[in-house]
């Protein structure tokens, strides 16, 4: 029977509130979801992967039942307190796309608290966005000055899953509107918990796979290129039929991949 317990967990120096859930029994791994999505984006490992291991799927600030942004913080910083909150000593790290940029900061700043770490088409600071990337930005900003964020969302979702099923647009559309009205009124200041994350990779000795959709922009491909390369024990994957969220889009594809690799033995 599936263990689970759903909650908050509370920052405690501003009291910003944090949805936290956990499920199963085993080996610790923590699931951080994409910028354009929450902690339900992980519905498919959710069900299919507690069974293996112990579980822990957040809302990050400012998206889905977690409080909106609020002073001066990391998510990774977030993210090593929620840790600390649950007595959970090490984990493997799961990151989608910005929650993969959180989960390479919590493991370049707190090595110690991450076994293995998945990155699934992360970005990375200082790299050197396409025009493609850039007309996104400009059309994503347009709509939110404009006070529209249905229409932001929609130029998200077309941009990051219009090639993927209605039900998966159809999640995503809910869960970046959402986001984007806890956000509304942000005066959160976010940061890295890693002053030179980039310059910190080539030091970051955990076993890492990083992957990406078949189908997703080009940018990412090269990121993820990058971060095999640079990363000391890091290997690439591909998830065939996706785009830019493998867990969600093909999860059958993406649980094969990474399934073997939190399973191995060091």
């Amino acid at each position: 029977m599936t263990q689970y317990r759903g909650g908050h967990a509370a920052r405690h120096d501003d009291a910003v509130l944090l949805h936290v859930e956990h499920a199963g029994a085993g080996q610790a791994v923590v699931l951080i979801h994409a910028g354009v999505a929450d902690s339900r984006m992980w519905n498919p490992q959710w069900a299919a992967w507690h069974t293996r291991f112990a579980l822990t799927r957040l809302d990050l600030r400012g998206f889905g039942r977690s409080g909106a942004p609020a002073g001066s913080f990391s998510h990774a910083g977030d993210l090593a307190v929620l840790l600390d909150e649950a007595e959970i000593d090490h984990a493997h790290v799961v990151g989608a796309s910005f929650g993969g940029l959180v989960a390479l900061d919590l493991a370049t700043a707190r090595p110690e608290r991450v076994t293995r770490l998945v990155l699934a088409d992360p970005p990375l600071p200082g790299y050197a966005w396409s025009a493609e990337m850039h007309r996104f930005f400009g059309a994503e900003e347009a709509a939110l000055e404009a006070g529209d964020l249905e229409t932001a969302t929609k130029v998200n979702v077309e941009f990051w899953v219009g090639s993927a099923s209605e039900a998966v647009q159809g999640a995503i559309f809910e869960q970046q509107l959402n986001a984007f009205r806890l956000q509304a009124d942000d005066d959160g200041d976010d940061s890295l918990l890693t002053d030179d994350l980039p310059g910190a990779l080539a030091t970051l000795d955990v076993p890492t796979l990083v992957l990406t959709g078949e189908d997703d922009h080009a940018d990412f491909q090269a990121i993820a290129d990058q971060l095999a390369a640079t990363l000391p024990d890091a290997r690439r994957a591909v998830v065939p039929g996706a785009g830019h969220l493998p867990s969600l889009e093909q999860p059958a594809a993406f649980d094969a991949l990474v399934l073997p690799f939190l399973e191995e033995v060091s």
